[in-house]
């Protein structure tokens, strides 16, 4: 199966741009990365990527501190193998910007953070950028939206202080609590029933699904406020019951990550493991696709077969986070 990775880009709250052109910096002008990994720098990855013949991608680095925000360990490697020079591409923004990318890049590739790390992550990017949302911090830390929010309210002391809304992974900048705009919405629904979706939406200020979902509860009778969100919201832009689910980056991203890891390109067995996981990813559109062939006398079949798929794929998510997490 082949994936075309060169449409898919990261949400807008989340890009971050990189200098495209490559330069050779001294290696000895570089300070070693604000890395999110607590435990340091691994030694023995460092030696394998020292011993790798094939060249190396280009490491990123914060212009203004010549800090290294991804590549610590082929830093590490060109430091082992006496290089003088190592190939760089630069990052310009501010230092809570570079840990955010740091955190970003190091998810998508190379070793995998670990929970802790990813955890303790997002308390630093929580505190630098209180504004964005949950799942916008979730889609950069790895981590679900659920837990980005529940290590919110653990170090804000379940408050937000003055932040009245949040910026979502899209860019929008939505209210933590929209009930008043539930009500706006329900009042304009009634008044004027044949208003389109975003017609309401905008005079509201709320989006159109959300006046999707008043108009659906005024229909059946039910409070256009959902009881779970009067007197406050969920922070992250999107309905709170009902629905959930893990929200990390985007497959794409992932996969090209994997792709570019030096150690899997490399090595018979990474190009193996590349291969199975390739072959065994699907994309939303790829999803949509199915549904539609699916004979009707077959959908539980099929159905049955995607849920013990998905229960395989959350136990091997299951341990390798145990692994990763793992002192040994």
């Amino acid at each position: 199966m082949q994936f075309d990775l060169s449409d898919q880009k990261l949400p807008a709250v989340n890009s971050l741009e990189i200098d495209q052109e490559v330069q050779f910096v001294p290696v000895k002008s570089l300070l070693p990365a604000n890395s999110p990994r607590q435990a340091g720098e691994d030694i023995e990855h460092t030696r394998m990527l020292a011993s790798v013949d094939q060249r190396l991608p280009p490491i990123i680095v914060h212009r203004s501190s010549m800090r290294v925000i991804d590549g610590n360990h082929r830093l590490g490697a060109a430091l082992l193998r006496g290089d003088e020079l190592i190939e760089v591409r630069f990052f310009d923004g501010s230092e809570q910007e570079a840990f955010v990318l740091a955190v970003q890049t190091n998810i998508a590739h190379g070793l995998p953070l670990s929970l802790a790390d990813r955890t303790r992550a997002a308390e630093r990017i929580i505190a630098s950028h209180p504004n964005w949302s949950d799942r916008a911090i979730a889609s950069v830390t790895g981590l679900g939206a659920r837990t980005v929010g529940n290590v919110r309210r653990r170090s804000l002391g379940g408050g937000d202080g003055e932040v009245r809304a949040r910026t979502g992974r899209d860019g929008r900048v939505r209210p933590l609590d929209n009930a008043e705009g539930r009500l706006r919405a329900s009042a304009i629904i009634r008044e004027r029933p044949g208003a389109s979706l975003r017609e309401v939406a905008r005079e509201a200020g709320v989006s159109p699904s959300t006046v999707r979902d008043v108009r659906k509860r005024i229909e059946r009778g039910e409070d256009p406020v959902p009881s779970v969100r009067r007197g406050r919201g969920d922070g992250s832009g999107v309905k709170s019951f009902g629905v959930g689910g893990v929200e990390g980056p985007r497959l794409a991203s992932m996969l090209r990550g994997l792709q570019s890891d030096p150690s899997l390109r490399f090595t018979e067995s990474g190009r193996m493991l590349l291969r199975w996981i390739f072959s065994r990813a699907i994309r939303s559109d790829e999803r949509l696709d199915v549904v539609g062939k699916v004979p009707p006398h077959c959908t539980y079949i099929v159905a049955n077969v995607a849920r013990v798929c998905a229960d395989e794929w959350l136990q091997l998510a299951n341990e390798l986070e145990q692994r990763t997490s793992s002192p040994g």
